[in-house]
C-alpha cells in the first residue's frame, strides 16, 4: 500500500499516514507559467496498492485536476489499484436537475474519475447518497457521525441536548445523530428563495432549555445556520451549536459566523482550514484521520468498512 496527496489538504494527509504508520508518498505537484498542472510520480508504484487524497475543495477546479491527473499517472505506472481518496467531493450540490437546461454535474465528476483510470473512491458524507450510483465503480461512503457524537459527549451534557435538523432534507442525517446520543430531535422548517439566502420558517419541536444542536453535512455561506440559531433561540433554546461535516465557508462566511449567535461552529478537517477559519472565536476543527485512515487500511487488507459504523 502507497499513500499519496495533492496540494488541496496535505495536512489531512500527512495525519492519515501517522496514523497508518506508513510515508506520504513522494510526488511532484505543480504549474507551469501558464498554470497547466504537471505531476511526476517520485517512486515506484508498479504493482502497488495506490491511494491517492485529495479534497475537491476550492479552487474546486484546480484539485479535480491535479486529482485526474494523478490517477492517470498512476495507471500509466502501472499501479495495481489506485483509489481516489475524496475527505470532501466538489460538485455533489449538482445531484440533479433543478430546471430545465441544467446539467448533473456530480455524474459528470464522477464519470470523469471513473475514466481518469480509478478503480474504486473512498469519500466522506456525500451531499446525497445516490451520488453513490453515479460512479460505475466501488463506492464507500464513510460518515463522520461517529466522530462528532462523540465530540458532543465530550463537552455537553445529554440529558439536556436536543439534535436540530436545519431543514427537512437533513432528517436522515440528524435522527441518527439524535439515535447515537439518545436524545430528542427537532426540525427547522425553512424556505429558500434564491441560492446562498434562506429564510426561516417554523420550529418543530419544543427546544425550549435545550442546548441544541444543528448537525449538516455543509456550510457554505453560513446563512442557513445563522437563521436556525436565531430561530431555536427565540424559541427558547439555551444555546446553538452546529456540528458540520465540509467547512466550505465560502466569501464572508467566517465573518458571519463569528458575528452569530452560534454559541460554535464545529467542523471536520475534510476541508483543509484557512487562517481565517483556525482564528475564529467561535469556530473548531476535529479530525477525520483516524476514520479515514482506518478505512483506507481495511480497503487494503480486504476487510469490512461498514462495520466501521455498527
Amino acid at each position: 500500500m502507497k499513500v499519496f496527496a495533492g496540494n488541496s489538504n496535505r495536512h489531512l494527509a500527512e495525519s492519515i499516514c501517522n496514523y497508518l504508520n506508513v510515508p506520504l508518498g513522494r510526488a511532484t505537484v505543480k504549474r507551469f507559467a501558464d498554470q497547466e498542472i504537471f505531476v511526476e510520480i517520485q517512486e515506484n508504484v508498479r504493482g502497488e496498492d495506490v491511494f491517492v487524497i485529495q479534497s475537491t475543495s476550492f479552487p474546486t477546479n484546480d484539485h479535480l485536476m491535479e486529482l485526474l491527473i494523478m490517477i492517470d499517472a498512476f495507471r500509466r505506472s502501472s499501479a495495481k489499484r489506485i483509489t481516489a481518496v475524496l475527505p470532501y467531493f466538489g460538485y455533489a450540490r449538482q445531484d440533479r436537475k433543478p430546471g430545465p437546461r441544467t446539467p448533473i454535474s456530480a455524474k459528470l465528476v464522477a464519470n470523469l474519475i471513473t475514466e481518469a483510470g480509478a478503480d474504486r473512491v473512498l469519500t466522506l458524507d456525500l451531499h446525497a447518497g445516490q451520488i453513490q450510483g453515479f460512479f460505475d465503480i466501488p463506492t464507500d461512503n464513510l460518515y463522520a457521525v461517529p466522530i462528532l457524537s462523540r465530540d458532543v459527549k465530550e463537552h455537553y451534557d445529554l440529558n439536556n441536548v436536543m439534535v436540530v435538523s436545519p431543514d427537512v432534507g437533513g432528517v436522515v442525517r440528524a435522527r441518527s445523530l439524535a439515535k447515537r446520543l439518545d436524545c430528542l430531535l427537532a426540525i427547522v422548517d425553512k424556505r429558500r428563495d434564491r441560492p446562498g439566502e434562506s429564510e426561516v420558517m417554523n420550529v418543530i419541536g419544543d427546544v425550549r432549555g435545550k442546548d441544541c444542536i444543528l448537525i449538516d453535512d455543509i456550510v457554505d455561506s453560513g446563512g442557513t445556520l445563522c437563521n436556525a440559531a436565531e430561530a431555536l433561540l427565540k424559541n427558547g433554546a439555551t444555546s446553538v451549536t452546529a456540528y458540520i461535516t465540509h467547512g466550505v465557508l465560502s466569501g464572508g462566511a467566517v465573518t458571519r459566523i463569528s458575528s452569530s449567535k452560534l454559541k460554535e461552529l464545529v467542523i471536520t478537517d475534510s476541508i483543509q482550514p484557512t487562517t481565517a477559519v483556525l482564528s475564529a472565536p467561535n469556530i473548531r476543527v476535529v479530525s477525520t484521520d483516524a476514520l479515514l485512515g482506518e478505512a483506507i487500511s481495511r480497503t487494503a487488507q480486504e476487510q469490512s468498512v461498514s462495520s466501521l459504523f455498527n
